[in-house]
């Protein structure tokens, strides 16, 4: 849209996060309580509120998300090719990944780097019962198995809200959970990162902006809306593939989606070998290694 207009503005209600810095859109993008945003720049002009959810091309899977939005907001009529996310790190913001991982990696002596989200933003912690009832994040047994396992060969660092355990009666963690809540701080982890593990959630969105490879695990959504699925940089593992019904969110309040998808994330022994799989072919064989402090590793930075 900023290639044809210029006089308009973005208001970002959820943050302007990856907006800022972009070296396009940062000038035209605000923050929600921006001082005077209604008088100064709404006011004299036209409201409009993109629903990508409400295209007839979304909701019977024709096309991804991004593409939704661009027939909402430049009235375009079929789904065309987009060129990958972009996300533009500050060199402070670059320098904290970058040690960030060198810390992970001193402590767990692992040379190759994973990281895993296991749970998108619908998952619940209710006394200690973590579940999702969207169905769209690991459930928390199958999730553990796999971190066991990677952990043995790999630095894992986990992207969550909140800590688990991925053992009955673990006291010390051996792999990394750290609690950052700045997302742009875990777009510079991932960028450093060789391969990220995870579900439908933005961890997978991040990793495309910054060319990491990626396993994506999906179960009540479809890969062609919310992911990648031509990308030769995903593994795509669809648990939900004939199992599951779309789920017409911001369209009706009925619950039946929900609840006939529920065990789409439900995974088998083989289903859990095959994320492994992907991800050890991904990550290659991973070495332990001394780390030099004054070392400093410069994967992709400034991407």
């Amino acid at each position: 849209y900023a290639e044809t207009h210029d006089d308009f503005i973005i208001v970002c209600e959820g943050g302007m996060n990856f907006y800022r810095s972009h070296p396009v859109l940062h000038k035209y993008a605000y923050d929600s309580w921006h001082k005077n945003l209604f008088e100064d720049y709404i006011k004299e002009r036209d409201c409009v509120t993109p629903e990508p959810y409400r295209r007839w091309h979304y909701y019977n899977q024709k096309c991804s998300i991004a593409q939704a939005f661009d027939m909402e907001i430049n009235g375009v009529e079929e789904p065309r090719d987009l060129p990958r996310p972009t996300i533009k790190l500050a060199k402070h913001e670059g320098i904290q990944g970058l040690q960030l991982v060198d810390q992970a990696i001193e402590a767990t002596g692992k040379e190759k780097v994973i990281v895993i989200q296991p749970f998108g933003r619908g998952v619940r912690d209710e006394g200690g019962y973590v579940f999702d009832p969207t169905s769209r994040s690991f459930n928390l047994g199958d999730i553990s198995k796999i971190i066991n396992d990677l952990k043995k060969d790999y630095c894992v660092i986990v992207m969550s809200e909140f800590p688990f355990q991925t053992e009955e009666g673990e006291t010390d963690d051996v792999f990394i959970l750290p609690k950052i809540e700045d997302v742009r701080i875990w777009a510079s982890i991932i960028n450093r990162a060789d391969h990220f593990l995870g579900c439908d959630s933005v961890g997978q969105h991040i990793a495309a902006a910054t060319d990491t490879s990626v396993t994506a695990v999906i179960g009540s959504t479809y890969p062609i809306n919310i992911s990648y699925p031509n990308d030769e940089q995903f593994d795509i593992i669809d648990l939900g593939e004939d199992k599951r019904i779309f789920s017409p969110i911001r369209l009706t309040m009925e619950d039946y989606a929900d609840m006939h998808n529920d065990e789409c994330m439900t995974m088998t022994d083989d289903d859990i070998k095959k994320v492994i799989d992907s991800c050890r072919t991904r990550l290659g064989k991973s070495v332990k290694r001394k780390v030099d402090k004054k070392e400093k590793t410069t994967k992709g930075f400034g991407k």
